[in-house]
């Protein structure tokens, strides 16, 4: 499979995501295997965040203090999805999962993660596992890997964006979070911050474009 994706081109900016996604469904029809899919998905998802030219600004916006989860694409039978995270100044989320495999790539900016780890009785637990996701570093998430963290913005100054692919319509997961403040575990379906998403199939203008 050629992981590499398509050089920038102004007239069809948005091609690297097209290639990933014609990529990733591909691989979702090949195989379920998690430990693949995340091995091979890696590698496709690096080529993506290696340019970040290619993603429409109304898909990089956040206001201080908050974050936003934009819709890319999702799979016609929901086997992955691909989302725009953006992370205002001093934006932070509370203790959460996902319950489905996924992978995180950092497209610009950074990220702060602590993980955790379930325990007995609808707790988590913090690991002592803290780190910093950085500009072209990709992470991993799922129930056997690893599926609890919080994650904050870690540049002060600016929004931070990431690309996420889970192993699902994320967006309809049902998944849950964990209130620090009165210990106790509940239900949430993260649903998306915009309606609309990026045409990945008018490909009019670079065909026009292009000698006949």
């Amino acid at each position: 499979m050629n992981t590499s994706a398509p050089t920038h081109d102004p007239i069809d900016p948005i091609a690297p995501l097209r290639h990933f996604v014609q990529q990733m469904t591909q691989l979702v029809g090949q195989t379920q295997d998690e430990p693949t899919l995340l091995a091979q998905g890696r590698e496709l998802l690096s080529a993506l965040i290696a340019d970040d030219r290619w993603l429409p600004a109304e898909y990089q916006q956040a206001q201080d203090g908050a974050y936003r989860q934009y819709l890319l694409h999702c799979d016609p039978l929901e086997r992955f999805s691909v989302v725009s995270f953006v992370w205002g100044r001093g934006a932070r989320t509370p203790i959460h999962n996902h319950t489905v495999w996924g992978l995180i790539g950092m497209l610009r900016g950074a990220e702060q993660c602590r993980e955790y780890e379930p325990r007995p009785g609808d707790q988590v637990a913090p690991q002592g596992l803290e780190h910093t996701l950085r500009q072209g570093m990709i992470e991993a998430v799922s129930p056997t890997v690893g599926d609890w963290h919080v994650v904050a913005n870690a540049l002060p100054d600016r929004p931070s964006i990431s690309i996420h692919v889970y192993g699902g319509n994320i967006g309809a997961v049902r998944r849950s979070v964990f209130d620090e403040s009165a210990g106790t575990m509940r239900e949430f379906i993260s649903g998306y911050s915009s309606t609309t998403t990026p045409n990945l199939w008018d490909r009019s203008a670079s065909l026009k474009a292009s000698p006949q």
